[in-house]
């Protein structure tokens, strides 16, 4: 097993690629929650490919991915086996994203029982006319749930203004329209081109022996590898975002602003810039920020803006989410606080706060089993490994952070989403 160790937080991650591609990796932690979770690298914006042995290009319907995730409970017996897994007393659950899919459990008690069920369920999907759409009821009355959340809506407006082809666009769950599409041939082609080990990943963290908990998972790995490949295929993107404003009317007490700004450097730093994004938020509209004061104190915002960095292997952007009822000046307000600093530079001593808040974060998040797994998960399919945040936050100095502010936060790639 290939070992990394962290000797800052004195935390080690041990890696194993089995025979079949399947990728393990076990961080021992002194707990008695235990977590697991097992992904493949299979997500909404993959919607077009060449499936393993295929010379014709397959596309397949919006939100495919998310209803596979629904179906692959259901088993041949009859049994769901979130139903199974929960009557253990063992918290089971799944969720799709852009760029994967994962299936997860945690509990104190019944770990091995629950992983017998967990790994069967897996790899061992059934769909049948009946069951698939059985399920499609369930999932409309989800789309529509989130057609109610104010959140997802200012999100998804901005993707559709900042992007024209790029799959970003595609609602994770799909539309009823898209869904009314999808039948169990589909489901199992997306099954056998995806869900294949060489293509997903297995984390495991709690209070585990390494050499044990991994010859567990081998004993009851019945996935085979296979050398066909499934070759996914992605539009191409402009550079420019489609339009710079785009509001919602929406039932809410107080107006919801998103702004955006695409970035077209899709960087090999994606550790370092991602951090420098995290520290820009905390510099310019933190709590002890003039800016966040001054809007505060005014009755402008009532909390907070948040600010983050949303990137895979086709995209990449930075989103500042937040609430105010003076949309145009609180907007305006920001845009001036980023043109100012572009302009003079970043305060050494800001700096250096923002730069130990954001170690102090990555480190409280290496205390939340979820947080830990989930990560792994998710930096694995960008190419990225969890750990070197630590190594690479220390490093970056505030030159770097300047010139992030000056490439990435552009005039003519801006976005503003609102949900009135």
């Amino acid at each position: 097993m290939q070992v990394i160790e962290n000797n800052q937080i004195k935390e080690k991650v041990y890696i194993e690629k089995l025979d079949n591609g399947l990728v393990v990796m076990i961080l021992p932690k002194k707990t008695r929650k235990k977590y697991i979770v097992w992904s493949t690298n299979f997500g909404a914006i993959d919607n077009k490919f060449y499936a393993p042995g295929e010379s014709d290009l397959t596309t397949v319907p919006d939100g495919i991915a998310h209803y596979l995730e629904h179906k692959l409970f259901e088993q041949e017996n009859g049994r769901n086996s979130l139903d199974v897994l929960t009557s253990i007393g063992v918290d089971a659950n799944a969720y799709t994203t852009n760029d994967h899919t994962a299936y997860l459990y945690e509990c104190t008690d019944h770990f091995d029982e629950a992983l017998d069920e967990f790994m069967n369920y897996v790899q061992n999907p059934y769909f049948t006319d009946e069951n698939v759409e059985k399920e499609r009821g369930i999932i409309e009355q989800e789309i529509m749930m989130y057609d109610d959340y104010p959140e997802w809506k200012v999100y998804m407006n901005a993707m559709r203004a900042m992007y024209k082809n790029n799959e970003i666009n595609i609602d994770v769950a799909g539309t009823i329209d898209t869904i009314a599409k999808i039948d169990k041939d589909k489901l199992y082609k997306i099954y056998n081109s995806f869900y294949r080990p060489e293509n997903m990943i297995m984390v495991i963290t709690g209070d585990f022996i390494p050499e044990e908990i991994l010859e567990k998972v081998k004993s009851r790995i019945t996935m085979k590898k296979d050398d066909k490949q499934t070759i996914r295929e992605y539009n191409q993107e402009p550079k420019e975002v489609v339009k710079n404003y785009v509001e919602s009317d929406m039932n809410i007490s107080m107006p919801l602003v998103l702004i955006a700004y695409k970035d077209n450097n899709l960087s090999d730093d994606k550790i370092k810039k991602d951090l420098s994004i995290d520290m820009l938020g905390t510099i310019l509209l933190g709590k002890s920020s003039d800016t966040f004061e001054r809007l505060y104190e005014s009755g402008k915002l009532i909390s907070e803006p948040s600010m983050s960095y949303e990137f895979s292997k086709t995209y990449s952007h930075v989103m500042i989410q937040f609430q105010t009822n003076d949309i145009e000046d609180v907007t305006n307000e920001i845009t001036r606080k980023i043109q100012s600093v572009k302009q003079n530079g970043i305060n050494e001593e800001e700096f250096e706060r923002a730069k130990k808040k954001i170690y102090g974060e990555i480190v409280k998040d290496y205390n939340d089993l979820s947080s830990i797994a989930t990560s792994l998960v998710s930096d694995y399919f960008k190419n990225i490994n969890s750990l070197d945040y630590f190594k690479v936050v220390k490093e970056i100095n505030k030159e770097y952070v300047e010139n992030v502010l000056k490439e990435v936060f552009i005039e003519d790639q801006k976005v503003v989403s609102v949900v009135k």
